[in-house]
């Protein structure tokens, strides 16, 4: 028997393969646009997505075992309106691959296109976020004269490839948390980013470590820090490539919280559970015009916010002022609205 992942249907199938000696056929259809061997598997709060290859082929895995250690590293839990995305190589301290950065990017889309899904948590298991583009990877590349074209942006219009970190180029329409544990260095700082929201533990940090090597910031580091921290302070990171540390994180505005080791993740949860419970068209009119008003003048912004959620009061704002006129949310409450 052979368990072909691009034909899964469900958690059954993938449980019988774990727990046997099921070969799994990860090959890609010849001529298939971005070579993606996936398959997410649902289940009542977890899924399992399984990364391919990038280019189409077979992985010629000789069994199960090699499979899962090397071809599992993002899965997906569900808690209700809340995902959580994880990334695991810890062997690797979560270094980029490029089947991990394909999978990541199937996780999000499908976090992105699930009606039941409202708010995302970004963790990285094994006690490191992300140590940046997997360099032992960058060195296989070295015959290749244009070894990143494939990640090329397209001229205007048509669609974009992933960025070198995975998920960087998504533009989501849900928010998404960082849980920073350890060290967010490179590419892995890039990431956090990426997200909405990053909750550092204390002894994370962040670091352009890749200004040793010569590789510079390709996936955003360069447009996001400065617009979270000023260009003084970013081009300060930048340039020395130095530790950032969590506290000082916070105090520049790199990062929303800090909390103690071991608690990202759950605090990350529980700050997603808590926008969850507001009403999601509204929630998202207001992100998007936050993103959406860089680089526009004042009174262009002003109006962009207000073609962008006008709307929103239509198809919430109504309701709930009728809810706060019946005495619900009086002095700023909370607990019921």
């Amino acid at each position: 028997m052979t368990l072909n992942m691009q034909w899964v249907r469900n958690l059954d199938e993938v449980r019988a393969f774990l727990d046997g000696n099921v070969p799994v056929d990860l090959s890609v259809p010849a001529g298939e646009s971005r070579g993606v061997a996936a398959s997410r598997v649902q289940g009542s709060r977890a899924e399992a997505v399984f990364p391919g290859c990038e280019q189409p082929g077979t992985l010629g895995l000789r069994n199960d075992k090699e499979w899962r250690r090397h071809h599992m590293s993002v899965r997906v839990e569900r808690n209700g309106p809340v995902t959580t995305i994880i990334h695991s190589r810890p062997e690797a301290r979560n270094a980029m691959d490029p089947d991990s950065a394909v999978a990541l990017v199937t996780a999000f889309e499908a976090f992105d296109a699930d009606p039941n899904a409202s708010v995302g948590v970004f963790w990285d298991e094994g006690g490191a976020f992300c140590a940046g583009w997997d360099l032992k990877y960058a060195s296989t590349l070295t015959d290749h004269p244009q070894p990143l074209a494939f990640l090329n942006f397209p001229p205007e219009g048509e669609p974009v490839p992933r960025g070198p970190m995975g998920p960087s180029r998504l533009k989501l329409s849900k928010p998404v948390i960082a849980a920073v544990a350890g060290p967010a260095v490179a590419g892995g700082f890039e990431l956090a980013l990426w997200c909405d929201v990053r909750v550092m533990e204390r002894s994370a940090y962040f670091g352009v470590y890749c200004r040793r090597w010569g590789v510079p910031l390709i996936d955003g580091g360069t447009v996001r820090l400065p617009r979270l921290v000023g260009q003084g302070r970013a081009m300060e990171i930048i340039l020395t490539g130095r530790k950032v540390p969590a506290d000082e994180c916070l105090r520049i505005g790199a990062c929303e919280k800090v909390v103690e080791d071991g608690q990202s993740r759950q605090e990350a949860e529980a700050m997603a559970q808590q926008i969850a419970r507001f009403p999601q068209v509204c929630v998202r009119a207001d992100r998007r015009s936050v993103l959406q008003q860089q680089g526009l003048s004042h009174d262009g912004a002003m109006r962009a916010e207000w073609s962008n959620s006008v709307g929103a009061f239509g198809a919430e704002g109504l309701a709930g002022a009728t809810r706060f006129s019946s005495g619900k949310g009086r002095h700023g409450d909370f607990s019921e609205f």
